[in-house]
């Protein structure tokens, strides 16, 4: 019998299929099992806690952060829920809250797992004694004041009875250091705090201990930077002596003197703190250095005062476009020149579409007594209203003082032609003197947020030399910003004045009042209300003005603002009857001051009005 043996390739042949498919199959789970590794695990989180803890959490919790990290695996997911309790209770303490009921636990009832966080902070730990020691603080020269160590305790944020949040403790020890610093004590220190926290009475215990260091007195002046101008430009402005307590705002104070001066671009004036150290430490590492034993305290030193300053270019020229919605488009063009035989010298020529100008004043160094003189000269044409008028000035002004507190006295010779609608022209001179006083306590100069300021001026031509009609004048302003919490500001500003003459003609116009604008009654075109004189509106011999604004800061330095003006300018008390505006505007914090746009309503005219606004002035 004959057996044919089978070909190996054809017996081979019905396999392939089925090890093909095995194949691939294998490559599917792979990649499929690849695929899912990269998606990782999703899920949703719940967090049910009372605000603000809720947003802590969202934004602190790892439980939240891996959310969709596609490397994430059930297993990962759940050891973050295991751990969530412990964050959850080590971060609401930072609130106050040490004795948290918390739970966390994974939801797979739904189509997607959710990761539910419940949390009941509890009672809050609230601050039950605070202890504050001070060392060193005792006056070491004759007729020193004692340190007001009453008054430094008085001040401490984070009182008894309050709640007890890690961020409070923080700031108020800050604070605390900083207050002692910035008089006599520049270099206290913080060299012991704790706070001992009792969950269980839900108390905490403060203990701050505050070593005054040296007490440090004002030395002599040393000035690094001049090169072109001489050194009395910066002698004469400063009113610290030899001998002075230390005081940081008394350095400020003079730093902001020189900044104003125009003469320089950088200006920082500082206590020497190295000289309290001994001459060897410019040998010494900065290791050595930090190791360096402190002047202790009960000592008395003394520091030089430091001034450095980058001075500007003797002249500079600057040109500008712009628009404000009270005197339209503008172009502008100054030009400064810092020695034109040693006075300082500022012009420029403005030319907008209600309004020109053209002007230049020269400005003397400085006195030793604190006094800013000046002289210059000026002309300006308006178109307001119906009224033309062209007015030449020649003034000379003494001012003295401080951004907080300025003083100033002008006199002034004005000529001034004015047109109304088709009148004849008519022309009058004057020789006014005015005293101008101005009291700021803001906690900005150039964007403030709380404070106030008022200027009163009191002025006239009281003699007939040189002046057409006699007159006197009177003005009052005032301004306040009040914070109504962390997020919203009352602002209340309000104007009045007076000119008493026997004839209000020939009494310059500049002197007499209208109101309307952007800085006045909102709604209202720049000088539209006042008296009116056929189609024309002319100035008035009273004016009163008020308005009451509300700003809310939705994400700062972003907000909003809610506003009411009202104000009217009259020729007597009886007609002095009050025009209304309201509105909405935006606000905006800018680097270079705050910018108010406006859509505001005149009740009078029936009009809206887009009113725009750059920086703060008064």
């Amino acid at each position: 019998m004959f057996l044919a043996r089978p070909d190996d390739r054809s017996a081979q042949a019905p396999r392939q299929p089925r090890i093909l498919a095995q194949i691939g199959l294998t490559v599917f789970t792979v990649l499929a099992a690849a695929s899912a590794y990269a998606q990782g695990v999703t899920y949703t989180v719940r967090i049910d806690a009372p605000s603000p803890l809720d947003q802590l959490l969202q934004d602190n919790l790892d439980l939240v952060r891996w959310r969709g990290n596609p490397r994430l695996d059930r297993d990962q997911l759940q050891r973050l829920i295991k751990n969530t309790p412990d964050q959850v209770r080590t971060l609401v303490a930072t609130e106050g809250y040490y004795s948290p009921n918390v739970t966390a636990a994974l939801d797979t009832s739904g189509a997607e797992p959710q990761a539910r966080v419940l949390v009941d902070p509890g009672q809050p730990v609230l601050v039950g004694d605070v202890d504050l020691v001070l060392k060193g603080f005792e006056p070491l020269t004759p007729g020193a004041v004692k340190f007001d160590a009453d008054a430094l305790r008085q001040r401490w944020s984070l009182g008894v009875g309050q709640r007890f949040r890690q961020a409070d403790w923080e700031l108020a020890k800050r604070n605390l250091l900083r207050q002692v610093m910035q008089a006599r004590y520049p270099r206290a220190q913080l060299v012991d705090s704790n706070a001992t926290v009792d969950p269980d009475v839900h108390r905490a215990l403060l203990h701050v201990e505050i070593d005054s260091g040296p007490d440090v007195q004002f030395g002599a002046l040393r000035i690094e930077g001049l090169k072109r101008y001489p050194a009395t430009i910066v002698t004469n402005l400063n009113q610290i002596k030899p001998g002075d307590e230390y005081n940081e705002a008394t350095l400020q104070a003079f730093q902001a003197r020189l900044q104003d001066t125009g003469y320089f671009s950088g200006v920082d004036v500082s206590a020497d703190m190295s000289a309290l150290l001994d001459e060897s430490i410019e040998t010494m590492t900065d290791e050595q250095k930090a190791a360096a034993p402190k002047p202790p305290a009960a000592t008395l030193v003394t520091t030089p005062v430091l001034v450095r300053v980058t001075e500007n270019k003797q002249k500079n020229a600057a040109v500008g476009l712009g628009y404000s919605t009270n005197t339209g488009n503008r172009a502008q063009v100054t030009y400064d020149d810092l020695n034109v035989r040693g006075l300082r010298m500022k012009s420029n020529l403005i030319l907008e579409t209600l309004r020109q100008t053209a002007r230049a004043d020269f400005y003397l160094p400085t006195t030793a007594q604190g006094y800013n003189d000046s002289v210059g000269a000026g002309f300006e044409r308006n178109d307001l209203r119906g009224v033309r008028t062209s007015v030449a000035t020649v003034a000379a002004r003494r001012s003295w003082g401080s951004p907080l507190l300025e003083r100033s006295l002008t006199l002034e010779y004005l000529n001034e032609r004015r047109q109304v609608d088709a009148e004849p022209l008519t022309s009058s001179k004057s020789v006014p003197l005015t005293y101008s006083w101005t009291k700021r306590a803001l906690d900005n100069l150039l964007s403030p947020t709380a404070g106030y300021v008022v200027n009163a001026q009191l002025g006239g031509a009281v003699l007939p030399l040189l002046t057409d009609e006699r007159f006197i004048r009177a003005t009052g302003r005032g301004l306040v910003y009040r914070p109504l919490g962390a997020a919203s500001t009352l602002i209340l500003r309000a104007e009045a004045g007076a000119v008493f003459s026997k004839n209000k003609v020939g009494v310059p116009s500049t002197f007499l009042f209208r109101a309307g604008g952007d800085q006045s009654v909102r709604g209202y075109a720049y000088q539209e209300l006042g008296v009116m004189d056929g189609s024309a509106v002319v100035p008035a011999r009273y004016l009163l003005t008020g308005s009451a604004e509300y700003q809310y800061w939705f994400k700062p330095p972003y907000g909003v603002a809610v506003f009411y003006d009202a104000g009217n300018a009259a020729d007597t008390l009886k007609t002095l009857h009050p025009k209304s505006g309201y509105g909405i505007g935006a606000r905006w914090r800018s680097p270079v001051g705050p910018i108010n746009v406006d859509l505001a309503y005149g009740h009078a005219v029936k009009k809206f009005r887009l009113h725009f606004s750059l920086g703060f002035t008064f």
